[in-house]
């Protein structure tokens, strides 16, 4: 073994690291709410001005027109959506100000109409910011009253519903409030994409089709042997079975294969099923389909076994018809609710739970994990606005089935957001993730990006595992936001997060260490690795597909981020990663086995005759070795906890190999997939693998000589080797039967730890004895 690791160490060495604390986790001390206010007590109060106008009747103007209502607080102004022809029109839109940006001491609401001049408007009503009372919630909501609004005459054109409050982020329209207090308008498409959200992520289910057989087929030629196979398609998800082939007409073709698919309640699609001909190799002709509704299918949560059942099938237009078409398929059709549906790495679970509810009952929340996004700091500026670097910025906190989108801060390279969301737990050893994106959904100006959409950038990620947490403490650290792409890795700037996990079950929490990671069927009926990553990456798709559906969208790009939907990409560096990984894992053991070396060779003669002592009298008393071994690990635990670690776990550089990564590495990991390189390069990367294979190649090929040579031992193919190896285990039985066995490990220890004066410097005997003996590499090319 000391031979391999050093060949196979060889190509992953090299590469100095810059300053560690660049990248590292801080802990910071934010001044916090001393106690509980509406559930806000992670982060910093902080006070808005909110501004709700709900309608306006009696507008009077010459002409038809489509009216909005504008609100302008000094230099920030926004507007609601415009109603269609109306003199009466009702919009009940909130907008908030953050108090500490106000300036004015007024605030005006003019209702205009679509495409009027910018000084021109149907009538306007100001109030005084001085009169504003304040709202402290559990207060009840302020009720909108009606205030006249006056044209530039001074004439009365109408009147306009309004309400006006200061209130906190603990108010319960924050969620529903436009952050207007950007450098420029913002109109009611804008306030679209940057209001705050929490999305219901659908809940998933397996849809297992086994296709059994199919009878009574009738192809238009009846010379020609048929060619058949089954298509199973659900939504863009499609599979299809073997070609089956019949040399007898009408005779009932077999295939029994299980298609799995990804379904999320409700569910609106439905399963296909068609027989298909192989005409030629590029040719194949439907024989008839058959569209099944979900509601036909069984629901299952266990390993019981599913009755099949028997479909007509009909002919697609346009297809050569057959008199008497009598075609049938049989199937076996189910939802399994005993799995838990994968959408991220099974390392990066943030729920356990199967997919059927039934299965939930008697298993209570074991927690609350409480999070309180505070701000980012230092952001690199992505877009350039008025000559300077800009970022329009928010984040996404995703646990289980909810996920929770901040509002969007725009035009700010240090976001304030200070928002608070919490989850209830059903198991710890799961991972809370929170990553910030740039929207680019938001153009230069403040307008919304037209012709074809822009991907949001992710701007950094953080991963939580709550195991990590100390019970009842907050946590309050700053992450760094990393970014790495083909050009090397960055700092995006800080995020600053307070954490709290509070336990409600302390039995539960104990419990759930002796529960299986994953429900019972993941174990009873394991899925391959190929379906498993297949069947991860529909659940992505199918999230992504049900979330870009929502009142705010939720991108594509940033699921598939918070999913690790890349994750499984072939990567140098991540390879060179796992491979420092196994060797750090191991550490600990070869440490104890240089250190037993040294004892060996009396590096430290009092260490040595210490070991002897503590060796002999675990030989003669061996009731003591269990008992010692346990009070060592013990011990060891108590001297640790002094040292235990005080931050959790981040993104570590180091352990990654960010920074020795290769640039051409980089270019490779995030090639697309087919590869679009050209030629020169491709044939590079593969003569780079190969030379990696080839070391690998010789190192496996090593360990299975060694593997070879014990076994060979006793099978007689060198049969001097084995003649002798059975005398020596013939003479060793008579010696350890006659002398005891005290003796025999004493004796033994005491030779493996001998004087050096006492040993030689060549191999023992043997050492030389094993590597002589014959292995199976006579026997490749």
């Amino acid at each position: 073994m000391a031979g391999i690791l050093p060949r196979f160490f060889g190509p992953f060495g090299g590469g100095g690291l810059p300053p560690y604390d660049e990248f590292g986790i801080k802990e910071t001390r934010p001044r916090l709410p001393g106690r509980r206010t509406a559930g806000y007590d992670l982060v910093e109060r902080m006070e808005y001005l909110y501004v709700r106008v709900v309608k306006a009747r009696e507008l009077r103007w010459g002409a038809e027109f489509d009216p909005l209502a504008e609100v302008k607080l000094g230099s920030y102004s926004c507007t609601t959506r415009h109603i269609e022809k109306t003199v009466g029109p009702e919009w009940n839109d909130v907008f908030a100000f953050s108090r500490e940006r106000i300036q004015a001491s007024f605030l005006e609401v003019h209702v205009r109409g679509r495409g009027f001049a910018a000084d021109e408007y149907v009538g306007r009503a100001r109030f005084d910011l001085g009169d504003v009372p304040v709202r402290v919630p559990p207060d009840s909501a302020l009720a909108p009253q009606w205030h006249h609004v006056f044209d530039k005459g001074g004439e009365r054109a109408g009147e306009v519903m309004v309400a006006l409050w200061v209130g906190t982020q603990a108010d319960e329209c924050f969620p529903l409030a436009v952050h207007a207090d950007a450098a420029f308008a913002v109109d009611a498409d804008l306030a679209a994409h940057i209001r705050c959200k929490q999305y219901a992520v659908p809940r998933l289910w397996y849809v297992r089709v086994n296709v059994i057989e199919c009878r009574d087929v009738e192809l238009a030629d009846k010379a020609r042997v048929g060619e058949l196979f089954v298509r199973s398609r659900v939504s863009t998800q499609e599979l299809r079975t073997k070609t089956c082939v019949s040399r007898l007409p009408s005779s009932f073709h077999r295939w029994n294969e299980d298609h799995l698919f990804v379904a999320a309640e409700p569910f609106e699609d439905h399963l296909i099923l068609s027989v298909e001909d192989r005409v030629k190799v590029d040719k194949e002709e439907v024989i008839g389909h058959v569209h099944i509704p979900f509601t036909d299918f069984e629901r299952r949560w266990d390993a019981r076994p599913i009755r099949p059942r028997w479909y007509n099938l009909v002919q697609p237009e346009g297809a050569t018809k057959i008199e008497k078409f009598s075609s049938k398929v049989c199937v076996r059709l189910c939802l399994e609710g005993g799995y838990r549906v994968l959408s991220e790495p099974i390392h990066y679970l943030s729920d356990v739970r199967p997919a059927a509810r039934e299965l939930w009952h008697g298993r209570p929340p074991i927690g609350l994990v409480e999070l309180g996004i505070h701000h980012a700091f230092g952001l690199s500026a992505l877009r350039e606005r008025n000559g300077r670097g800009s970022c329009d910025a928010y984040c996404v906190a995703k646990y289980g089935s909810k996920w929770f989108r901040t509002h969007t801060v725009i035009d700010s390279l240090a976001p304030r957001f200070h928002q608070q969301c919490f989850w209830e737990v059903h198991d710890h050893c799961t991972v809370l993730t929170v990553a910030v994106f740039h929207n680019c959904q938001i153009g230069d100006r403040g307008g919304l990006v037209t012709g074809d959409p822009v991907k949001d950038v992710l701007l950094g990620k953080v991963r939580i595992r709550l195991s990590t947490l100390e019970t009842g403490r907050i946590h309050t650290h700053a992450y760094p936001l990393i970014s790495l792409h083909g050009g090397g890795i960055k700092k995006m700037g800080e995020l600053h997060l307070a954490v709290r996990f509070s336990s409600t079950s302390t039995l539960g929490l104990l419990q759930t260490y002796a529960r299986p990671h994953l429900p019972p069927m993941h174990y009873h009926c394991p899925l391959s690795v190929v379906q498993q990553e297949r069947l991860r990456r529909e659940a992505v798709a199918v999230i992504a597909h049900r979330l870009g559906r929502a009142d705010l969208p939720l991108r594509r790009e940033c699921v598939e981020h918070l999913c690790e939907a890349h994750g499984h990409r072939w990567s140098m560096r991540r390879s060179k990663a796992h491979f420092f990984r196994i060797l750090s894992a191991l550490a600990p053991l070869f440490a104890a086995f240089s250190w037993f070396v040294d004892v060996c060779r009396w590096r430290n003669p009092v260490t040595t005759v210490a070991v002897h002592i503590i060796y002999a009298m675990l030989v003669c008393c061996p009731n003591l070795i269990l008992p010692t071994f346990f009070l060592y690990k013990f011990c060891l635990g108590l001297w640790n906890y002094r040292r235990r670690p005080r931050h959790p776990w981040h993104v570590d550089t180091k352990v990654s190999h960010a920074h020795t990564a290769h640039p051409d590495e980089l270019d490779e990991e995030f090639d697309e997939f087919p590869t679009a390189r050209p030629h020169e390069v491709v044939r590079m990367r593969y003569d780079r693998l190969r030379s990696l294979g080839a070391r690998i190649q010789e190192m496996v090929g090593d360990v299975a000589g060694h593997v070879e040579r014990a076994r060979c031992v006793m099978t007689w193919r060198d049969p001097r080797a084995t003649t002798m190896y059975m005398l020596l285990c013939l003479c060793a039985a008579v010696v350890t039967f006659a002398a005891p066995f005290q003796a025999v490990a004493l004796l033994t220890g005491f030779y493996l730890m001998r004087h050096p004066s006492l040993r030689q410097r060549l191999p023992d005997v043997p050492s030389n004895f094993f590597r002589r003996l014959p292995c199976k590499v006579d026997c490749l090319l």
